[in-house]
């Protein structure tokens, strides 16, 4: 076998070894569901926004129309219809919310709460709140 062999081959076994090396990792690093693979019991820990006025009766990813006064949300991953206690880190308010749409696409952010239960934790002005979410149903 000539060097440029070697190196081609070497090469070959150094790309396939990050390949596996990533895919591994991916699949670990995947949301992780509740106990005995449901969803009830699942938390997590981050950010939380509200939608602006421009959604208000808008369709969701659920089909159902996003109402302000309705203590809604969304998430990337909880299935629709699941209750959500959301928690607001700092000032230990909580809020009941179901989920009924997708996102937020925003880095750091884990859900978006209707306006409603979102003021029901905190105030609007300040955008931004952290919070623990915990899937409840």
């Amino acid at each position: 076998m000539n060097t440029l062999q070697n190196q081609v081959m070497q090469s070959t076994f150094v790309k396939l070894s990050v390949f596996a090396l990533l895919s591994f990792l991916v699949g670990c690093s995947s949301l992780q569901t509740g106990k005995n693979g449901n969803w009830e019991g699942f938390t997590e820990s981050g950010q939380a926004s509200f939608y602006g006025n421009k959604h208000q009766n808008k369709k969701t990813a659920s089909g159902e129309l996003y109402q302000h006064k309705l203590k809604t949300a969304a998430h990337k991953k909880i299935p629709f219809g699941s209750n959500v206690k959301v928690t607001n880190v700092k000032n230990g308010k909580s809020v009941i919310v179901e989920i009924n749409d997708r996102g937020p696409f925003v880095r750091g952010r884990i859900i978006d709460l209707s306006k409603s239960a979102f003021s029901s934790i905190g105030n609007t002005s300040s955008g931004l709140i952290d919070v623990k979410i915990e899937v409840i149903k």
